[in-house]
Formats: structure tokens, sequence, C-alpha cells
């Protein structure tokens, strides 16, 4: 690939982004969810220190792609510091690279990537490179890199393998705090969901002091599901919404990201991990057999340290962990809804169409079930 059209990539990647940031997001819709308070960004980077960077490709008629970039501590001095992370995979029709060392050790060490399946292993290898050059080859620092797939072959030339290392590499440096850009971008670009068109999605929830006051964060690249599965505020609206089906069976996969900064211990944050599930159930999911349906969930709490000596960390006892399940279960629901919401028509390979969630028809039924809520603005 020249670089005259790299550099033309990166300049729509950050047009889109600055749209996809001004779209109605679901609350705003009036659409009601359970299981607390959003944070003030009612996004995963409500986290603090926590931060998302997106790559859009967006190429001729066949090219829909991209990356994304999710950095735990952000770019700055913590970035070397590893966070305790559990994995749970729903259904494994999927590539999540890294997980054998979670589960072996607990540990996540650098950013999570988000990709198209043709192109996650160079999205790992990017971030085993740049974590070379920015550490010095010695230090053995982002070796087993995470980096998850989902498919976009009916939108992207997915086999063209139009995700570069470069890419990985942008979408790691220009990862930043504050609102994160949904809908098609990022890895997010070509995807669908509910046969409507889907990719990034995030939400949050803020608990109140007495339940400790920890923030719970989730994004997710949603590409899975059936319209006529699809429910909106335990609704099943996908059976209405008929227009310009895309599946003729169940196809697709998501990938959930939960991000906290409650003190939590690997196998407490695998329990995290599950409930994400649970969320992607009350939008009407049922894991089929193609999905590739992996979550992973983080805390920014504890600092892992290296070498021989003990160390201490903070844990809250079982006892005190259901109002993160809630957390999970409802920013997970949030985060695939607001996915749908930032939507918007796509055409692309072989002519492929996928709408964008009709914003109007989904308020005109929410309220004649009496559901709909005033729009938050």
């Amino acid at each position: 690939m020249s670089l005259r059209p790299t550099l033309a990539m990166f300049a729509l990647a950050g047009a889109l982004t600055a749209e996809a940031q001004t779209t109605a997001r679901a609350r705003a819709l009036g659409i009601p969810f359970d299981f607390g308070a959003p944070g003030p960004l009612d996004a995963i980077t409500d986290v603090a220190g926590l931060e998302v960077g997106h790559v859009t490709l967006i190429e001729g008629a066949h090219v829909r792609t991209g990356v994304t970039a999710i950095l735990p501590r952000g770019k700055g001095p913590e970035a070397a510091v590893p966070v305790y992370a559990g994995v749970f995979s729903l259904n494994g029709n999927g590539e999540m690279t890294g997980v054998h060392w979670i589960e072996e050790a607990g540990l996540l060490e650098g950013p999570l990537m988000l990709t198209n399946t043709a192109d996650v292993g160079v999205v790992r290898d990017a971030v085993m490179r740049y974590g070379a050059r920015r550490f010095g080859p010695a230090a053995e620092l982002w070796t087993l890199p995470l980096a998850a797939e989902t498919w976009d072959l009916h939108l992207s030339d997915m086999y063209g393998r139009h995700v570069t290392a470069e890419h990985a590499q942008r979408a790691i440096e220009s990862a930043a705090g504050g609102p994160v850009a949904e809908g098609g971008v990022g890895g997010g670009t070509g995807m669908i969901c509910f046969e409507f068109k889907g990719g990034i999605g995030t939400a949050s929830r803020a608990l109140d002091e007495a339940q400790g006051g920890y923030t719970v964060g989730v994004l997710v690249q949603a590409n899975f599901g059936r319209r006529a599965q699809l429910r909106v505020a335990g609704l099943p609206v996908g059976r209405e919404l008929r227009g310009e089906l895309v599946y003729s069976k169940d196809q697709g996969s998501i990938i959930v990201v939960v991000a906290t900064d409650a003190p939590l211990l690997p196998h407490q944050l695998k329990r995290l991990a599950r409930r994400a599930g649970l969320g992607l159930a009350r939008t009407g999911s049922v894991a089929g057999n193609s999905s590739g349906d992996l979550f992973v969930a983080f805390s920014t709490a504890n600092r892992p340290a290296g070498g021989q000596q003990p160390f201490a960390v903070r844990t809250l006892p079982p006892d005190a962990i259901d109002p993160l399940f809630e957390a999970v279960v409802g920013a997970t629901e949030e985060a695939i809804v607001n996915a749908l919401v930032a939507g918007r028509d796509m055409t692309g390979r072989a002519g492929h169409v996928v709408r964008g969630l009709p914003h109007a028809e989904l308020q005109a039924i929410l309220r004649r079930h009496g559901v709909l809520q005033e729009p938050v603005r």
C-alpha cells in the first residue's frame, strides 16, 4: 500500500470519529435501561486513565474495516503496568489471542485490540513490535498481546488484508480519554448487528458510595444476531422492524471488553466477564453456533508487581460483588444498543447495503408500548 492512500485513510478516520461523537445515543432517543446510573460519559473511558483509539479504513467500494485499541492504563508512564484480568467464552467460534496467559496468570499487559477476522494476526504482531520499540526488546513487555476479531466479509474485502501494522500503531497512538466514537468506526467499521449496521458501542455504570463508588465500563464490537431476535427495553422490536434483512441464518460475533476500577482478583474478573453474556441475552442473542462471543474483564485498581518479593493487593469480598454484576449486565446491554443507534446506512463489498437502525420507527414502537422515556439531552 502506498503512503498516499494510507494518509488519506487516516484523515477519513478522524473525520468519521468526530461525526460519530456527535450522533445520537440510545438514552437521547428515550430508550430506558436498568441496573444503575451511567457515569459522566456513559462510556468505558469513565474508568479513570483508560484510553480508546480508532483507525477507520473506508476505501473505494470494497474496503470497510479498521482497528480499535483500548489501553487500560493509557499511553503514559503507567502503560507498562499490567492489570489483573479474566476471560470467558460464551461461544468459541472466534479468536482472541493472549488468553492462555490470562487464564494461567490472570495478567493482561498492554492494549486490547479489535479488528476483523483476517487481520487479527497482523494486529497482534504489530502490538508486540510497538511494545519492543517503546520499551526495548530486552524489556519483555507486551509479548502476549490480546487481539480479538469479528467477521466483516459481507461489507468489506476482508481477505484483501487491508489492515496493516501501521494502522494498529496509529490506533494505539491516537488513543485518548473522553467521549468514544461509536458505530461504524475502528474495528466496528464493517460490522452488522441484528441485520442492522452495528460496530462499536460503549456504556458505563457508576456505583453509589454505599456500593463502593466504583465504575464499570463496557465496550463492544457488535456483529451478531438475526433481526427477529432483537429486543430493546425488553420488547421484541425486531419482529416489527423487518425491512431489508441481510442473512438467511444466524452468524457473526461479539467481543465485549469490561473495565473497572474496583479492586478485583483474576478469578473475580472472570466472574464479571461471564455476566456480559446476560447483557447480551437481554438484547435477544442466543449465541448461535457460528458466533464468537468472547469476553474479557480487567481491573485497574491493583498494580501487579514483578520480581520475587511478595506484594500487597486489595480485593472485594464475594458478598460485595453483586452491584458489579448488575453494572456489567446493564452496561453491556446499553453498549450494544448504542452501537445500533450509532449505525448508519453503509454500502460495501459487492454492492451489499446494510441499513442503520431506524430511530423514529423504534421510538414509535417503544411509545406504543408505554416504555419510551423523556429523551436525555
